[in-house]
């Protein structure tokens, strides 16, 4: 993996200033992680560490971020649904039970 894989803004701002516990293990606080739930660290030869946040995908859904062609037709999808881009659908849906069970 190459440093433009990982590193996809250059641009960094100083957010905190941590000091290490007894253990050698620096906290992250929540207000500083709005979405991730782990982290991938990397570290360079003189010791700078990056950490990339990561969000856990359900493994049923992996393959469309995997699956570019499908990908590219759901943001699509998205884009045409925010600008009003609608069709009506062929059938009229109202008249089958919200939950079959």
């Amino acid at each position: 993996m190459t440093i433009k894989d990982i590193l996809k803004d250059a641009d960094f701002e100083e957010v905190a200033e941590v000091k290490v516990d007894s253990k050698n293990r620096v906290t992250l606080s929540r207000k500083n992680s709005k979405v991730a739930t782990s982290y991938r660290i990397y570290r360079n030869s003189i010791g700078q560490i990056i950490l990339d946040p990561q969000v856990t995908v359900p493994a049923y859904e992996a393959w469309l971020f995997r699956n570019e062609e499908a990908k590219t037709l759901v943001r699509k999808g998205i884009r045409d649904a925010k600008n009003k881009r609608l069709l009506k659908a062929a059938e009229d849906y109202s008249k089958y039970p919200e939950d079959p069970e």
